[in-house]
């Protein structure tokens, strides 16, 4: 693609939802800090103010800079770093930053390498991106008047993944509010050893038409893309190095104040890992989820409106680096809001979602051909929580109809009393393939009078080497959700081959069988809410 061609595609691309990757490697604490303040002048606190911010290799990165309207010369002031989302400009958040700064704080938001005009490639894999966050550290100490002591990072999508990585690699970072990020980049697209096709697809198409991407990330998503399971080892140490989750033992050794939210329907990352790794944070920790999909929680946030996402997390940020005793701590620190009702419920831990489960068994033998789609299906990267966020219509599907041959179907009773999902369902069963490889999707549905479900989760698993005739066992979590199942209705639980979402690994003829033997019964235990 010539580079006219870009700058054309670039500039309509302002308004595209942002989604993620990060890169990230260890470095060492930045030097200290100059001891005086910047001098504070008018032209700081009317902003923003637009400047050029030197990063790694001297990368000229774009940033804007918000000050406190009444900042005093001589003051120093809380400071927070807000690096851009994927394909996202550097105005992305102008709203959030003013809001900021009427509070109090110093904000400086940069674009991310690589993305519109800020320079360099998009390394999405290279230590480039954190040693930027590090440079815009130095660079706000040293240019205006933040606190070395009280510095604090946020961001969306790939925003979020930066802060994380950031905070791990340099102590100065003392809080972070990391929404609609990741923790585990691998378990995000690549979950069940399937490839999340819509999701990568996105994310590659949007680097191309905002950005610049390296040689390295294009390769990676070639590899990813075409299956190519000779590169698969390398692909998952790529990720790896680039997950927060590597380094949890830094970011709890610097005693970092950590708030994640995410949406429940969130197509690039899904909550599960985000909850995984709130486990095993043990500094100040809170965790959000919400109805909706990639970024779309915080959207109206990023337009100004009203939010609770980002009013949660400048209440985060005033506790933590303002030391306001504003109830923040003191609150349930996981907070969900359900998919049906809108309403918050509390928990002191992870742990305590969905703390009694509800079994629903798996019998008999049942054989479905792969490679056709049944109808069951988990939607569209992007719409879809977002469908189940402001209208609440998740994807549906007949369950009466759907082809036995295609798909293995199994019912509850019908539920005299409302059941409340919360948490992670998890799907245990014998698998018998006549072929060595193959993908799998499990589907929980929420089925009413008529027959029509709606879809409560599902998640895709891929199996390779497996001996043709030989039955393995399965374990699968679903994606963890918030979601009321209603008296008189009942779950179903569907089992087919193929999902436009996914990457499937079916030979051609392939024929999937699911039992359930009797010394190890297959079923599925479904979360719920203690009432």
């Amino acid at each position: 693609m010539g580079e006219p061609r870009r700058k054309a595609l670039r500039s309509t691309a302002a308004g595209t939802l942002s989604a993620a990757l990060v890169a990230g490697a260890a470095f060492g604490v930045a030097p200290a800090a100059l001891a005086t303040p910047a001098p504070v002048t008018a032209a700081d606190s009317a902003g923003p103010r637009f400047v050029d911010i030197e990063g790694d290799g001297g990368t000229v990165l774009k940033a804007n800079v918000f000050t406190p309207s009444d900042a005093k010369p001589g003051t120093r002031y809380p400071a927070i770093v807000l690096p851009t989302s994927w394909a996202m400009p550097q105005i992305e958040y102008v709203a959030q930053a003013k809001k900021l700064a009427d509070s109090g704080y110093v904000v400086v938001g940069y674009n991310s390498r690589g993305f519109w005009q800020s320079g360099g490639e998009i390394e999405t894999a290279g230590p480039e991106d954190i040693a930027d966050a590090r440079k815009v550290v130095d660079w706000t100490l040293a240019h205006t008047p933040a606190d070395p002591d009280r510095l604090g990072m946020a961001g969306v999508s790939y925003g979020a993944g930066i802060s994380l990585l950031a905070a791990a690699h340099d102590p100065r970072v003392k809080a972070v509010a990391a929404l609609s990020g990741w923790a585990d980049l691998i378990d995000s697209i690549y979950s069940g050893r399937t490839q999340h096709k819509q999701a990568a697809g996105l994310l590659g198409g949007l680097g191309e038409v905002t950005g610049r991407p390296g040689p390295e990330l294009r390769q990676i998503l070639k590899d990813f893309l075409a299956s190519n399971l000779d590169q698969e080892d390398e692909m998952i140490a790529w990720g790896a190095k680039r997950s927060p989750a590597t380094y949890v033992d830094a970011l709890n050794k610097n005693g970092t104040a950590v708030m994640l939210g995410n949406a429940w329907g969130d197509s690039l990352f899904p909550p599960n890992q985000y909850a995984d790794f709130y486990e095993k944070l043990t500094g100040p920790k809170r965790l959000e989820f919400r109805p909706g999909d990639h970024a779309t929680a915080e959207a109206t946030g990023l337009l100004g409106l009203p939010n609770d996402v980002w009013s949660n997390s400048q209440r985060w940020f005033d506790r933590y680096l303002k030391g306001e005793r504003n109830g923040i701590d003191q609150e349930l620190p996981v907070q969900l809001k359900s998919r049906t009702t809108g309403a918050y419920e509390g928990y002191a831990d992870w742990k305590s979602v969905g703390a009694k489960s509800t079994r629903i068994a798996l019998d008999g033998t049942h054989t479905v051909r792969a490679n056709a789609d049944s109808g069951a299906n988990g939607g569209i990267v992007m719409l879809t929580g977002l469908l189940d966020q402001f209208a609440k219509i998740p994807p549906m599907a007949s369950i009466p109809l759907l082809p036995r041959s295609r798909a293995a179907v199994w019912q509850s009773e019908r539920y005299a009393t409302a059941k409340q999902v919360r948490g992670t369902a998890k799907v245990h069963t014998t698998v018998t393939s006549n072929e060595s490889s193959g993908t799998l999707v499990a589907y929980l549905y929420d089925v009413g009078p008529l027959g029509l479900g709606k879809l409560v989760s599902h998640a895709p698993l891929t199996f390779h080497d497996k001996a043709p005739g030989k039955p393995f066992g399965v374990d699968l979590e679903l994606f963890s959700t918030a979601y009321d199942v209603p008296a008189g209705h009942r779950l179903a639980v569907v089992v087919d081959t193929v999902d436009p979402l996914y990457i499937e690994h079916n030979p051609t003829g392939a024929q999937l069988t699911f039992s359930s033997p009797a010394a190890d019964p297959s079923h599925v235990s479904v979360p719920l809410r203690e009432q």
